[in-house]
């Protein structure tokens, strides 16, 4: 593993690390100076350009290259923090945190699709289960880590302070971008294409790809309940069962322990198998993954059913072995997508993906209120179930070739990935 792939991990948790304590600090701020409704006013805002704008943000990844779109994006987001430290220090005002929230979204759906298309660039593809884990390792560490920053920033220097905090996070992922190799041959955009154009070639390579498409619904499926409506519900089921607050606290630290614990166990045996038997590219190693996939779905979806049906160390447990179970999940169907993809294609692939979880997710917060107002919180649990479920059959019946199934498909380019990136870094 080269020293890029390390320092891409270790930015990528100080920005998400940099999220937690930004949102923990902007849901904060707008509550305690202006109320529950304007901090619910200020989070939907944020979250409109960005679900507005993600298939874009992977047109741009893929027109650009990631590596620039990320380090723009961090650079962007320091200065938006910054500001917004500046401005609350002597009052918060609601058109100041509302301006943060459509910029900071707005950032956000430019920044996700190229960190998820970053990973092809430094590394072969046999390598690219070993960086999912490592991503998935650094993800779940930084969601422990961030909220008790936050906390420890907000109490000492308020929210101008916990800002500051947030943007030093940023600044440090900015800074550790900078010293990535990036080979000079990542960036290769459609000669001649507008953005629009682009977008929509976009569009139908992942329709007609048979595999692609079906791991697009299959992440979709699998992360739309775990993309923060499950937090929620739990909140709410330990309020139904009249738990202490600590309790919830316990129920989702066990979620991130066991999703960071499966991520390193995966990443170490992922680095094993590729130096001993080759790339995870073939037919075989894509068998498997569908096998892994549906087995690791099929195991969520009956662990979510048992959730309302134990007592207090039994929640703890199983939020433990779904942290675990959809960790085997977010990184085999990331490192089989980002094998399966053309490389030009990437952040719109990405884009796709994560507009179905992280753009389209907050549709669903309303709904767990719905359900646990006239059924209990065991029927949101029973219906992500049968979310899994369905994503557990897709992944089923997965092509393992991954070839375009529609006859235009030979028209799209999808040149060879190179096996090992070149060492020159970018000038």
């Amino acid at each position: 593993m080269n020293g890029s792939v390390l320092r891409w991990v270790c930015a990528y948790t100080c920005s998400v690390s940099g999220d937690s304590v930004y949102f923990v600090t902007l849901s904060w701020a707008a509550s305690r100076s202006l109320g529950p409704v304007a901090a619910g006013v200020v989070l939907a805002v944020g979250a409109v350009p960005r679900a507005l704008l993600m298939l874009g943000g992977g047109v741009v990844a893929d027109r650009f290259g990631p590596w620039r779109v990320l380090i723009g994006s961090d650079l962007v987001r320091c200065v938006l923090v910054v500001g917004a430290a500046l401005a609350v220090a002597d009052r918060v005002q609601l058109g100041v945190l509302v301006a943060l929230a459509v910029g900071f979204g707005t950032v956000d759906a430019l920044f996700m699709p190229a960190v998820g298309a970053l990973p092809p660039v430094l590394v072969a593809p046999d390598e690219l289960a070993r960086v999912q884990g490592m991503r998935v390792l650094g993800v779940r560490a930084a969601n422990l880590a961030g909220p008790v920053l936050a906390g420890v920033m907000l109490g000492v220097g308020g929210a101008s302070g916990s800002f500051l905090g947030a943007a030093a996070l940023f600044g440090a992922s900015l800074v550790l971008l900078m010293t990535l190799r990036i080979p000079r041959t990542a960036v290769a955009p459609e000669a001649g294409l507008s953005l629009w154009e682009q977008f929509g070639e976009g569009l139908r390579y992942v329709r007609q790809h048979t595999e692609l498409r079906r791991l697009v619904i299959v992440i979709g499926l699998s992360e739309m309940c775990f993309s923060g409506p499950i937090a929620v519900a739990v909140v709410l089921l330990v309020a139904e069962r009249h738990w202490s607050s600590t309790t919830a606290g316990w129920i989702l630290g066990a979620f991130s322990v066991g999703g960071a614990a499966v991520a390193g166990i995966m990443a170490t045996t992922f680095a094993h198998r590729a130096s001993d038997s080759g790339s995870v590219s073939d037919t075989g190693s894509a068998s498997r993954a569908r096998l892994t996939l549906t087995a690791s779905l099929a195991l969520t979806a009956a662990l979510l059913l048992a959730w309302t049906t134990l007592g207090r160390a039994g929640a703890i447990a199983i939020s433990a072995c779904l942290g675990a179970t959809t960790g085997v999940t977010t990184v085999v169907a990331n490192a089989r997508l980002q094998t399966a993809a053309a490389p030009q294609f990437l952040g719109r692939v990405t884009s796709v993906t994560t507009l179905c979880t992280l753009g389209l997710s907050p549709l669903l917060f309303p709904l767990v209120g719905v359900a646990a107002e006239a059924w209990g919180t065991g029927a949101f649990f029973a219906l992500c179930a049968v979310v899994c479920a369905a994503a557990a059959v897709v992944s089923s019946r997965s092509t393992p070739s991954g070839r375009l199934t529609a006859a235009r498909a030979d028209a799209l380019p999808t040149p060879a990935r190179p096996r090992t990136p070149p060492r020159s870094p970018r000038r």
